[in-house]
């Protein structure tokens, strides 16, 4: 037997009263380091709620069959159609973007490359068309509703068959706010009811619907000061949308401002507090960018091209001084920069630019600012990418005239170029492959965002005047500008997902005096199709205070000008035979004030600083 003293007793229980609460420590903070299942984030009951707006769509859209065109009835009815689609587009869209733009795409006739057939439009901005303009016959507005009906089903097949994750949730909620931004209050989604205002509401009462299904509650463990702060800006912009749901008189500057982009803000905040998806940079957004209207809001990988990605510092140098080495050309005349000259914002100044033997080009040069933000390149669209672009002016008879496949060896007389190559490329090549993709990198960095605009959209300053800010709202409302010059790049590069950049008709003028329609067939040349006779690229407006001349062909001097022509209804609206114009032929009945309005508020699109290398 054995025995123990008081004080080995004592110790010996103090041991395991120690050992006790040790482990039961342990095991109180495993639980505490855990995810518990409450705060999980329910992406099945989120994607119920996608697939239940689908569904109402499908009943909705099926309930207008038997409602008239042009009544009140229908009216009704596809205003709660476009509700229920805009609850389930985020997810819809994103899981099928061609189908979910076919959709809710403009009401336009496509042509399939493929094929060579012409499409007629469908979906529901054709739909809105015939309901509030009354002159289609029944049998084809019935066509339309089971056509865009068989899409919708195409959406839900989608919705039912992908599960809902972290990432798809972030990106497609991301690309839902660049809707309402770009979208629903500039009326590209409505351009006849206008009811697109009203949709922004849906739209960001949507995401709040989505967030407390699905992370709210871990948003709450982690940061409820963040969870009350997102609430009350949906509050604030879902009312201030419901006090002003008038087209015209709607404040796009206020609103994006003061309700968009704080929600913007708080958005991007509850994807990192939430740790739930990292991001990526595969896509056209930063997502750690607060605003969409930051330096760095676009991923300049997204829109690169595959054989010139990440370029580096050394390659975009060697680039920049390739820029303006006129031996690159064949008559030693001719430089990149002789038609893209910085200091007139990589324009040059005149109606078209000189050709190598000093005659004319056929169309104006168009700035390289942002040039990078597109899916095609020349006013013709013939270049889907910014190295062809560069490729065709070497081999250009009339520009560069040099060939792709051998090197401009008389660059070398500058020996400098020998070590720039080597740290650029590892050496000199034989040919002009590194040569243009050097070019192209340095021409992908000249990109601007620190305009009077950009600085007051995200808050660094408060300097718009009374007319620039009505400017704006006539950009973005009455004027229509922004339902091809999309904001906030202003091009016509197609958001939420950037794969097209539109060409539009506009019926462009051979003159000033607006006689006589241009007889540059534009995009016409590729199929020899009658729709695209007249077709451009439509670029951006960025700086466009600063590179007149205007237009394809140059014709313009003044914003003036070119702000009368399209208030008169573009081509059509002068009377040219246009059978297939895009633009709206109706005069825009824009005031002398409001016109001023206008070029002021391109004036504020002016960007100080662009090259930093």
């Amino acid at each position: 037997m054995i025995s123990y003293s008081n004080s080995s007793l004592s110790r010996f229980f103090l041991l395991i009263v120690f050992i006790i609460g040790f482990l039961y420590s342990c095991k109180e903070n495993s639980k505490e380091n855990s995810y518990p299942k409450t705060l999980e984030p329910n992406w099945k009951n989120t994607q119920a709620l996608y697939l239940q707006e689908i569904n109402n769509t499908l009943i909705l859209l099926d309930s207008l069959k038997n409602s008239a065109p042009n009544t009140q009835l229908a009216k009704e009815l596809f205003k709660k159609v476009r509700f229920a689609f805009k609850k389930a587009e985020p997810y819809a869209s994103y899981l099928n973007p061609e189908v979910g733009h076919r959709v809710n795409g403009p009401a336009l006739p496509i042509y399939k490359e493929d094929n060579g057939k012409v499409l007629f439009p469908i979906g529901l901005q054709k739909i809105e068309e015939s309901i509030y303009e009354g002159e289609t016959p029944d049998k084809q507005y019935q066509n339309e509703l089971k056509t865009t009906i068989g899409l919708i089903h195409a959406l839900k097949r989608s919705v039912e068959k992908r599960e809902l994750t972290a990432q798809r949730y972030f990106i497609a909620t991301h690309q839902q706010l660049f809707r309402v931004l770009s979208f629903s209050i500039s009326g590209f989604d409505t351009p006849i009811s206008h009811l697109g205002i009203e949709e922004s509401k849906i739209s960001l009462q949507n995401l709040y619907d989505t967030y407390t299904i699905s992370i709210q509650k871990i948003i709450q463990s982690k940061n409820q000061d963040l969870d009350i702060r997102f609430k009350k800006e949906i509050e604030l912009a879902t009312q201030y949308v419901a006090s002003h749901p008038d087209f015209d008189s709607f404040d796009r500057y206020t609103f994006i401002k003061e309700y968009l982009n704080p929600i913007s803000r708080s958005w991007v905040a509850i994807r990192k507090t939430s740790e739930l998806w990292d991001g990526t940079n595969t896509q056209p957004f930063n997502f750690d960018a607060p605003t969409f209207f930051e330096k760095d809001s676009y991923t300049i990988a997204f829109f690169t091209s595959g054989t010139n990605k990440n370029a580096t510092d050394d390659q975009i140098k060697l680039g920049k001084k390739l820029f303006f080495d006129k031996n690159l050309s064949s008559n030693k005349e001719m430089a990149c920069a002789s038609c893209h000259i910085p200091s007139k914002a990589y324009t040059d100044g005149l109606m078209t630019n000189k050709n190598n033997s000093g005659g004319n080009l056929d169309r104006n040069t168009p700035t390289l600012i942002n040039t990078i933000f597109q899916k095609n390149f020349f006013w013709d669209g013939r270049s889907q990418t910014l190295i062809d672009q560069i490729s065709s002016v070497f081999t250009n008879e009339k520009e560069f005239s040099t060939n792709v496949h051998t090197f401009s060896k008389d660059i070398l007389q500058d020996s400098t170029y020998i070590p720039l190559f080597k740290q650029a490329y590892g050496g000199v090549s034989a040919r002009n492959t590194e040569v243009i993709k050097a070019i192209s990198a340095y021409v992908s960095t000249l990109n601007g965002f620190n305009s009077k605009f950009d600085r007051n959209m995200r808050d660094e300053e408060d300097t718009f005047t009374k007319s620039e800010k009505e400017g704006m709202n006539l950009f973005m409302g009455k004027a229509l500008c922004a339902t091809c010059h999309f904001i906030p790049l202003t091009n016509g590069t197609v958001p939420p997902f950037f794969q097209e950049t539109e060409r539009e008709v506009i019926g462009v003028p051979n003159t000033a005096k607006n006689k006589a329609l241009d007889d540059d067939l534009g995009y016409y040349w590729k199929f020899n199709e009658p729709l695209h006779k007249g077709m451009f690229k439509t670029p951006t407006v960025r700086n466009v205070a600063v590179t007149s001349p205007y237009m394809h062909n140059g014709i313009y001097k003044t914003l003036d000008e070119v702000i009368d022509f399209y208030n008169k209804g573009g081509g059509g609206g002068l009377g040219f035979d246009l059978e297939h114009q895009t633009l709206p032929f109706d005069n825009l009945k824009l005031t002398d004030t409001e016109q001023l309005a206008l070029v002021n508020f391109l004036k504020t699109l002016t960007d100080t600083q662009v090259d930093t290398y």
